[in-house]
């Protein structure tokens, strides 16, 4: 007999993510699956998942009477097989489409091969002629590296003809575990997936979450005791933000913050960013426009405090978070030495980060925080991020968390690369995938209101005696990165207005 599925394996859903995950890329994944097999008795990891995958998909489409799972040559496609068997034994209309066993498919894959026979289930080279209600991509898993072709190439682009619902076993092929980029043009585009074993942070973050869809984990029963190469950061890393304030406290117990930015034709990006600090509580919010014509006022939010540049000095600055770079423009690089020389607290933003990224000078300003005991948080974008590394956007976007790493390491900051899965991280962290949010926040100014309300949050942590400025920054962050995402999760309709978006993030804190 084969053995029975781990009584702690039984899959589970990952959203919402309360408390953090450890996410394995595929080395470590790998490593962890070759451990697991050699306590185990032949073929009975592969039993397991095969039956794990069988009752997920029974309880994702108890509906579904025709199902068609495409099988790869490797330990991905044994898996299918022994789903296969699995739902043949039910009563489902099965077509499996895969190649013959050859000289290197691996034991368990072929010991999975031969009893799918022995079961009658029905096993093909090419995709089935009817419509299936659901498809199984159970091609490749851990097993990829490069784009898919030939054979595998075909049965994706089958997939895609046929329209039907797919549910991916590990990966989605032609996803990268440890990236989330794809391998090439050909992916499957699945709406859930169930991650076995470890879950990898390619599902998480790049083009992990369109082409995974939901994600779901089985462990498999198998105890995950190698160091993590990434976190899924959950709500949980709202706890610094969520507790009740002293009732004794007042204004000057939740720090100052300065909003520094607002180039002419550009001062909504600086007011977007100071009213999130407002909402975010910070006792008091001083706003500093670069448009010598700004309004000294806002009827908005008349608890602004407008302040000429000129109002900008060490002594303010040394005591004060500041928020630099919203709406700059070429200008804000005037600003930026006295900034980056005196704020106690600093979060760069937008065109700061650009005009760093020009400047050796600025940039060796930046870096020298960190040994002067002065915390720095960077918020960029992929393109801002490539111009900060000499990369093109594409490439970042191709290796988020190691370019993520390499800014942090390199600038001595916390690192906030925003995007799907945005990826937080400080030198000598372990990086963290934020795990809410979604595409109503691709509007402008929301990176805006995110910088101010981070602003806002370490303002009010304040730097306690005897704590790491970065480690209290890195806290500041993800909270303010999973509340940004967690009210877009909450919203209505296609898109959350950064008008709107730092009340959103109010409600949702309550």
């Amino acid at each position: 007999m084969h053995a029975p599925a781990h009584p702690n394996a039984s899959p589970r859903p990952i959203c919402p993510v309360v408390h953090a995950l450890p996410l394995h890329g595929g080395a470590a994944s790998r490593a962890l699956e070759q451990a697991a097999l050699r306590r185990v008795p032949p073929f009975s990891l592969m039993a397991r998942a095969g039956a794990e995958a069988a009752r997920w998909l029974l309880a994702m489409a108890p509906h579904a009477r025709r199902v068609w799972i495409a099988a790869g040559p490797g330990n991905n496609g044994g898996d299918g097989l022994v789903l296969a068997r699995w739902l043949h034994q039910r009563g489902r209309q099965v077509w499996v489409s895969m190649n013959p066993p050859g000289p290197r498919t691996p034991d368990d894959a072929r010991r999975a091969h031969a009893e799918a026979l022995a079961a009658g289930v029905p096993l093909h080279a090419e995709a089935p002629p009817w419509a299936p209600d659901l498809v199984v991509d159970a091609l490749l898993g851990l097993g990829q590296d490069r784009e898919p072709q030939g054979w595998i190439a075909q049965q994706i682009e089958a997939m895609a003809r046929h329209g039907a619902p797919v549910l991916a076993l590990d990966l989605p092929t032609g996803l990268c575990a440890d990236t989330g980029r794809r391998w090439g043009a050909t992916a499957v585009r699945a709406q859930a997936t169930l991650s076995l074993l470890t879950l990898k942070p390619g599902l998480f973050t790049g083009e992990g979450r369109d082409l995974a869809g939901d994600v779901w984990w089985s462990p498999l029963g198998v105890p995950i005791d190698t160091a993590p190469d990434a976190l899924l950061q959950g709500l949980d890393a709202l706890a610094p933000i969520s507790g009740p304030r002293a009732h004794a406290s007042h204004k000057g117990s939740h720090g100052d913050a300065w909003v520094v930015g607002g180039a002419p034709g550009m001062g909504g990006a600086a007011r977007l960013a100071a009213r999130a600090a407002l909402q975010a509580g910070a006792g008091r919010v001083y706003l500093a426009a670069l448009d010598p014509q700004a309004a000294l006022s806002d009827e908005v939010q008349p608890e602004l405090m407008h302040r000429p540049l000129s109002a900008l000095d060490p002594q303010h600055l040394s005591q004060a978070t500041v928020v630099c770079g919203c709406g700059g423009a070429e200008a804000v690089a005037a600003v930026l030495p006295l900034v980056l020389g005196s704020a106690h607290r600093l979060v760069l933003d937008a065109d700061a980060l650009n005009a760093v990224a020009l400047d050796p000078g600025l940039r060796a300003a930046l870096q020298a925080r960190g040994a002067r005991g002065l915390g720095t948080v960077i918020t960029p974008h992929p393109l801002e991020a490539a111009r900060l590394l000499g990369l093109t956007a594409g490439a970042v976007q191709a290796d988020r968390q190691g370019c993520a790493r390499r800014l942090a390491d390199a600038l001595g900051s916390v690192v906030v690369l925003k995007g799907s899965g945005t990826v937080v991280t400080a030198p000598g962290q372990v990086p963290r995938l934020n795990s809410t949010g979604n595409a109503r926040l691709a509007t402008a100014g929301s990176g805006d209101v995110l910088a101010g309300w981070l602003g806002g949050v370490w303002a009010g942590l304040g730097a306690p005696a005897g704590t790491d400025p970065l480690a209290v920054a890195l806290q500041a962050s993800c909270a303010s990165v999973a509340l940004h995402g967690l009210a877009a999760d909450q919203a209505c309709g296609r898109v959350l207005p950064a008008s709107s978006l730092a009340a959103a993030m109010a409600r949702a804190l309550a």
